[in-house]
């Protein structure tokens, strides 16, 4: 079998994978400043600004680092529009191959501020997964002012390796989290015949989806554990890593065809793309980039610096990875302490959805009144709650509350505290929380009432939908937090 050093470079995908990865920052960051007012802003759900006020009063020694954001530098108007404008602007630049090292280094220190700021909204896998790849990718980025292909450096082995490292977790960990929950219908591969409806953001497909026979969906079920379970291990290998590439985009289109998963599925196959060599992509390209004298690699220190870097961080995805896959080895002291001190850069993670498959899906539904007697109802984008309303597709867009409210629904108000702020600006007819509705029944002034009710959703059969036209049938659990006005509320969010 030849070495590695013996088969095609890298340069290609190398050159993919940068401008992929400002396309999915330009994504992240325009994604969250649509949506920055509503969540943060100062008549916001969370306002930063007295997030801030809290932090610096609990930690004014440490604030910094406890919570890494460009904010504090004007703590009482934080500038999170402009943080992320400006992430927008160095997306493109990175797309276009300009500065790729500075852009990098700025787009990730952009978004672990809004990360940071976010609270309970930016809390994602995807959103670390993000800050990790971007953070691996300073090593890959080439140092010049313009990247071009035909001009670039081979890919470095440390980066590409380190990111190779990072799909093999992503991958393992998603698969290894479903068997070692103990969730039954993971084990039997019943999973999907719950799966298609009970996930936060169904697509109209995935009504579709759901009627497959059973015999399909857990042929579909085996199918995730193999690719899940197997692709990571094609990874080690040159010879294999054409197909876990493969595998692994097999699984992210399917999955991207029937749910919404923001740019999650975007970023795993773009982080995938390094498995490709130059020799497999099309002939005209391939060869005419191998016919270019490719640019000497760096000697001295600069090649000694990118695989101390990258051992310093492979090293540091060891402890809580290995522990994820139930090894516990004994680690000296000192790396439980750096995990915990490096732990606000949020670029080492563990990753894994869907440990526990939910069977039952309970929706939120809020309800306005003028007289506690007549009640209307509130709709959101892309969450259901009309029974007619067709599911919509918003990835690789994220509507943030829309997610939050599914998590939600799983617990009580009292295990998501931000849930009471979101009643609050309601009743206060708040402009920027109303712009993340689809639908506001009180146009004209705010409701003197606000109750949360708690349903039963299902999607609905095949006669309903032909009958009515609907995609959903609901039954009434009760309530999820009693009937709210804003008299009993004495210290409301503000800014």
């Amino acid at each position: 079998m030849p070495s590695e050093q013996t088969l095609p470079g890298h340069r290609i995908s190398a050159w993919l994978f940068l401008r992929l990865l400002g396309l999915v920052y330009f994504i992240a960051f325009l994604s969250f400043v649509v949506q920055a007012r509503g969540l943060i802003g100062p008549e916001g759900i969370l306002p930063l600004s007295p997030f801030l006020r809290a932090v610096a009063a609990q930690l004014p020694e440490s604030k910094f680092w406890v919570l890494p954001t460009l904010s504090w530098l004007n703590p009482a108007h934080p500038p999170v529009e402009s943080l992320a404008l400006a992430g927008m602007v160095l997306s493109l630049l990175l797309m276009l191959g300009l500065a790729p090292l500075p852009c990098l280094i700025l787009l990730w220190l952009l978004y672990l501020s809004l990360v940071s700021d976010g609270q309970d909204f930016m809390g994602f896998q995807w959103d670390s997964l993000l800050l990790e790849t971007g953070f691996a990718a300073f090593l890959l980025a080439p140092l010049k002012l313009r990247s071009s292909l035909s001009r670039d450096p081979e890919a470095p082995r440390p980066a590409r390796w380190l990111l190779y490292g990072l799909l093999f977790r992503l991958m393992l960990g998603s698969g290894v989290v479903k068997l070692a929950s103990g969730d039954p219908h993971w084990r039997d591969l019943s999973a999907l015949t719950y799966h298609y409806w009970t996930q936060p953001l169904p697509l109209w497909t995935s009504w579709y989806a759901m009627r497959l026979p059973d015999w399909f969906q857990r042929a579909s079920c085996l199918i995730v554990f193999a690719v899940e379970l197997g692709s990571p291990f094609l990874i080690v290998l040159p010879a294999t890593r054409k197909t876990a590439f493969a595998a692994i985009l097999g699984l992210m289109c399917l999955i991207s065809a029937t749910g919404n998963y923001c740019f999650f599925n975007l970023l795993t196959v773009v982080l995938s793309l390094l498995l490709l060599d130059d020799g497999s992509w099309p002939r005209r390209l391939s060869s005419r980039l191998a016919a270019l004298p490719a640019p000497a690699r760096p000697l001295g220190p600069r090649s000694v610096l990118p695989w101390a870097a990258a051992a310093f961080l492979a090293f540091l995805s060891l402890p809580p990875f290995l522990g994820q896959m139930g090894l516990q080895p004994a680690w000296p002291d000192w790396t439980g302490k750096l995990e915990g001190t490096l732990a606000p850069l949020r670029s080492v993670n563990t990753y894994g959805l869907f440990a526990e498959m939910t069977t039952t899906r309970h929706e939120i539904i809020l309800e306005g009144s003028d007289n506690a007697v007549d009640w209307k109802e509130y709709g959101f984008r892309w969450k259901p709650g009309d029974i007619l309303r067709r599911p919509g597709l918003a990835a690789p867009y994220q509507p943030r509350l829309d997610w939050q409210l599914w998590f939600a629904a799983l617990g009580s108000p009292q295990d998501n505290p931000w849930f009471e702020n979101l009643c609050v600006r309601l009743l206060q007819g708040s402009p920027d929380v109303l712009a993340l509705l689809h639908y506001n029944p009180f146009p004209a002034r705010p409701p003197r009432y606000l109750r949360a009710r708690l349903y039963d959703y299902r999607f609905a059969d095949a006669a309903t939908h032909a009958a009515s036209g609907a995609w959903w049938r609901r039954t009434l659990i009760g309530d999820y937090c009693p009937v709210l006005s804003l008299a009993e509320f004495r210290s409301p969010p503000g800014p």
